[in-house]
């Protein structure tokens, strides 16, 4: 005898009550696997920069799956089937899309297990519930991996206009303060068709995409990308390679079991068991801050100096060019700092570096389709009379060069 739907609601501060649509969806938001997303920052260190920036992946995950339940909707009302079992894959799918996001989010992606991304990781924990669930994630999981045979299913998903970026762009922009990131999601909702097996957008929605496209691009380059946040989580990853460094010297404690397992791994141990992914399953921010305010009172000077800097916010100057950076302003830079501490130049590297970042607002490859009233079908690039769209397609990279503010 099936059980009737848990009644369950989630009051959210960008869309209200968002329901909870049945027992499967209502047991995997109850899951550990699930929860422990509550302790996952969606934007990493960005409320160093941003005061407001609290949210997590659990509040992303939920509002995701609200705009799908919306989404599914709107396509019914336009006679695009849609059975229950792929509805429910798609609220799977989306629900769990985040789920292998590790300690701050993006911050320590590839750095506490290198190799493995939070897509990958994601996967694994689909792969690990739909045996805990008895095989009902399946169709979520084929979704996810954009394997579905009905490809509006995937893009619904994964694609250049799909519930994650609506979410998170709302979302981000809320939490952050940045209005100027903010879209109209229902509107853009509203405007989803199918058309040939694809998600496609009707043409009068052309001013709602422009918004969009153009929101993303600000919120990568003045949110996401923000020097200050990226000085930030350079520092996160350069204290973990640190104190992996001095974990497998045994000249550190940790004092997270979780975290102390990930540091002693080193780059040949590339198999990821069901057990390490248990392991990951206990690691959160939590963990890190712990370790951090441990390892700030540390003897080892580069490790507490490090930590200090984080906790303390006494972030490093970044500047951002153009162009590369000069090989030789790196090392002038280096042997001032290396005149102040004593350090010697691998322990100054831990202070002073460079890199590059880059973006792309929209990908040709997976297009944005536009459904015009006589029926035909073109990119959005064809419509578009206020976007550049071949300059928002180019990859855009910057560099940047990190060094200690005077007085650290």
């Amino acid at each position: 005898m099936k059980r009737s739907p848990k009644l369950k609601l989630f009051n959210d501060p960008i869309y209200g009550f968002i329901p909870i649509p049945n027992n499967l969806i209502f047991d995997l938001i109850a899951h550990p696997y699930f929860q422990r997303l509550r302790r996952i920052s969606q934007m990493g260190l960005s409320y160093l920069v941003y005061p407001g920036a609290h949210h997590t992946r659990f509040h992303h995950a939920l509002g995701a799956m609200h705009l799908m339940q919306q989404a599914i909707a709107m396509l019914r009302q336009k006679d695009v089937e849609i059975d229950e079992q792929d509805a429910e894959g798609l609220l799977c799918a989306i629900l769990l899309h985040d789920i292998g996001h590790g300690p701050f989010s993006h911050a320590l992606e590839n750095e506490l297990f290198r190799g493995m991304d939070h897509e990958l990781l994601s996967l694994r924990f689909m792969e690990e519930l739909n045996i805990v669930f008895e095989g009902q994630l399946q169709t979520g999981i084929d979704i996810f991996q954009k394997t579905h045979p009905r490809p509006f299913l995937n893009q619904l998903v994964s694609g250049q206009i799909d519930m994650d970026r609506m979410d998170y762009l709302k979302r981000d922009s809320f939490y952050t303060g940045v209005a100027e990131g903010n879209i109209n999601a229902e509107r853009l909702i509203a405007m989803l068709s199918v058309y040939d097996g694809n998600l496609v957008v009707d043409a009068k929605g052309i001013y709602s995409v422009e918004k969009f496209l153009m929101a993303r691009r600000f919120m990568y380059w003045q949110v996401y990308l923000h020097k200050t946040s990226l000085a930030a989580e350079q520092l996160l990853i350069r204290i973990i390679r640190r104190a992996r460094q001095l974990y497998q010297a045994g000249a550190l404690q940790c004092p997270s079991e979780g975290l102390a397992y990930f540091l002693s791994l080193t780059d040949t141990d590339a198999n990821f068991s069901g057990a390490a992914l248990k392991t990951f399953a206990l690691l959160d921010d939590v963990d890190i801050l712990a370790a951090l305010k441990s390892w700030q009172q540390d003897s080892e000077p580069v490790l507490a100096l490090l930590c200090e800097m984080i906790l303390d916010r006494k972030l490093p100057s970044i500047k951002i060019k153009d162009t590369p950076i000069e090989p030789e302003r790196i090392m002038k830079k280096k042997r001032q700092f290396q005149k102040i501490t004593g350090f010697d130049m691998e322990e100054v590297s831990y202070f002073v570096f460079s890199g590059e970042i880059s973006n792309q607002t929209y990908s040709p490859e997976t297009q944005i389709l536009i459904l015009e009233k006589n029926g035909e079908v073109s990119d959005v690039a064809r419509h578009s009379r206020h976007l550049n769209l071949g300059t928002l397609s180019e990859t855009q990279t910057r560099y940047y060069i990190c060094y200690p503010k005077k007085g650290i």
